[in-house]
């Protein structure tokens, strides 16, 4: 249960990193933000895989640039459904996108998969 508010605090980070950084994305209150990263978590389990499926002949023909377009239709699809979410059109959505995944990744790297922060600690000794 921890991991699941740890990467939820990551996702409303990277929300309000993005909102902050692109123009034309704006999210209004702590609620929306909320509610937009568990929106986003949602979207991204359920519909992104079928999007990717279908769009696969695209994806490949573009070296998998084209998941790049499907996360910024993800990301245009929740603030579609949120009222308090707006984007301005196609490049808010892709900049945004782009902001909320590399903020996910970053932070990803320092999170274990039950959430925890983990912390690598290399010992040994340097030969000469």
């Amino acid at each position: 249960m921890p991991g699941l508010f740890v990467r939820l605090s990551i996702s409303i980070f990277g929300l309000w990193l993005a909102s902050e950084i692109v123009p034309g994305m704006e999210i209004s209150g702590l609620g929306t933000f909320i509610l937009a990263a568990l929106l986003l978590g949602i979207v991204n389990a359920l519909v992104r895989p079928l999007a990717i499926f279908f769009t696969l002949p695209f994806t490949i023909m573009t070296l998998g640039l084209f998941l790049l377009v499907i996360n910024a239709g993800m990301l245009a699809l929740v603030a579609w459904l949120l009222d308090g979410f707006r984007l301005s059109g196609f490049g808010a959505a892709f900049f945004g996108s782009l902001i909320v995944s590399l903020t996910g990744w970053v932070a990803s790297r320092y999170v274990g998969p039950r959430g925890s922060v983990e912390v690598m600690v290399l010992q040994g000794s340097i030969r000469r």
